[in-house]
């Protein structure tokens, strides 16, 4: 399979100034210069230069298109095999016309991820950072890309490295008191194993540590905008997504259905859905939406309760103060502008005083003060430490979590004096847990599942 020659668009379907057509193989430029028409053949020219011409049907000669082709030899490639890129006219005709010509000349179809994967496999990067090429495509938010960026770079790939390398040395001293046991003293090598055990046990911890806030940052918080009809949800939607999103209406009920959006509080990219005023209501098309704002309520990683503070509380909004009391809540009190008649102590005491903002949408007050309650509750008040080495793929968390059941296995086994060729099958255990993260002995069908996540042409 890795012998063959694979061509994608790599550029978004739809018009377009440019697009690019992705070439990769042993065969790469001889495919392209059957199709290739300038002052120089593609086979002929000097790797990673740029080439102006035409695409021209072989059998007849016409031209089918106004191209630049870039030729990059292997390895000095994102493959680390020949790749050509073809940059032609943006449109659905022009690009299709262009790859069919590729595909009818020696070229085949790749499949989703291809490119990347034949990167891993030809060990240009590691799988951690063959996942953080999926992680640069779908960033939210500054933040998240810089981290996906740092990672595709290396930096959690060194962390596990040096984890791995660590145990390594600990299994080759065990390795020596097993094949000598007449020089072991019992005492010190299981005093010695778990000094190891403790330092990596340590360093998978800081790592875990990182995971709550990398997943947001990497996904992103679903957040669901809750209130009765009237108190400013859809308002908060348009001041945060700083457009006119959802209807706004003096008329209670105006939003029927869950509206999404994604914008960036601070840096935190959030899910944002602006729901149906919660309230009993004969309508029918009306009742519909509130059963998705109960919906989306249950699904919500973080809640914007908005309450009208010119009005005092209603029994119905207490019970949603009850019933939220155990998540994780903002309490928003719009409208602070005219007359309060809110009594703030009962939401301060369901929730913190840190957790109640108050809030003029129609002023554009109080945005910087739920910026910082959002952060308050997911990052202790920091979105970022100055260590960017975040852990926010869930296959990444899954092996950490098992290396460290793996060594806190092989810690309490040396504690307890159990013979040393038992604690290091837990020791191996870890290593190859964390060899996983990185793509060391990992199984096809795992490979194949992370790389159908992928786009065609990447």
């Amino acid at each position: 399979m890795m012998q063959d020659t694979i061509a994608a668009i790599a550029t978004p379907s739809g018009e377009g100034g440019i697009a690019v057509i992705r070439v990769s193989g042993d065969e790469a430029v001889a495919v392209s210069d059957r199709l290739f028409s300038g002052k120089s053949r593609l086979e002929n020219v000097p790797t990673h230069t740029v080439h102006y011409g035409f695409i021209r049907e072989p059998r007849t000669g016409i031209r089918m298109e106004e191209v630049l082709v870039t030729v990059m030899r292997g390895p000095r490639s994102f493959t680390k095999e020949d790749v050509v890129e073809i940059s032609c006219h943006g449109g659905f005709v022009s690009v299709r016309k262009v790859l069919d010509l590729l595909l009818e000349n020696g070229a085949r179809l790749a499949e989703p991820g291809e490119f990347t994967k034949r990167a891993y496999l030809n060990g240009r990067i590691d799988l951690s950072q063959a996942e953080a090429v999926i992680d640069l495509i779908r960033a939210k938010s500054d933040r998240a890309f810089r981290i996906a960026m740092k990672q595709s770079e290396g930096s959690l790939s060194k962390r596990i490295a040096e984890l791995r390398h660590r145990l390594v040395e600990l299994m080759a001293h065990i390795e020596v008191n097993i094949d000598y046991p007449e020089h072991d003293v019992e005492e010190l090598t299981n005093s010695y194993i778990k000094d190891k055990c403790l330092a990596a046990l340590e360093d998978i911890e800081r790592l875990l540590a990182t995971a709550e806030q990398g997943k947001i940052l990497r996904e992103g918080l679903v957040t669901a905008i809750i209130g009765r009809p009237n108190v400013g949800k859809s308002s908060l939607l348009n001041t945060l997504a700083q457009e006119d999103r959802a209807i706004v209406t003096d008329i209670a009920g105006t939003t029927r259905d869950v509206v999404e959006e994604y914008v960036h509080v601070n840096g935190i990219p959030l899910k944002l859905l602006d729901t149906a005023g919660i309230r009993e209501t004969s309508d029918v098309v009306e009742k519909i939406g509130v059963e998705k704002s109960r919906q989306a309520l249950s699904d919500a990683d973080l809640i914007l309760l908005v309450f009208n503070g010119a009005e005092p509380l209603l029994a119905e909004e207490r019970e949603m103060v009850k019933e939220l009391a155990d998540r994780q809540v903002i309490a928003i009190v719009n409208k602070v502008d005219l007359p309060q008649q809110l009594e703030l102590e009962e939401l301060v005491k369901a929730f913190g005083e840190d957790r109640v903002v108050r809030m003029s949408l129609l002023e554009h007050e109080g945005i910087s003060e739920l910026e910082k309650a959002i952060a308050g509750i997911f990052f202790s008040g920091q979105v970022e430490a100055n260590d960017l080495t975040y852990v926010s793929n869930a296959r990444h968390i899954h092996l950490l979590k098992s290396a460290k059941s793996d060594l806190t296995e092989a810690y309490t086994a040396a504690e307890g004096f159990v013979p040393i060729d038992m604690i290091q099958i837990d020791i191996r255990n870890a290593w190859e847990h964390l060899g996983e993260i990185i793509g060391d002995a990992v199984s096809e069908s795992l490979i194949n599942q992370i790389f159908s996540q992928f786009c065609l042409g990447k």
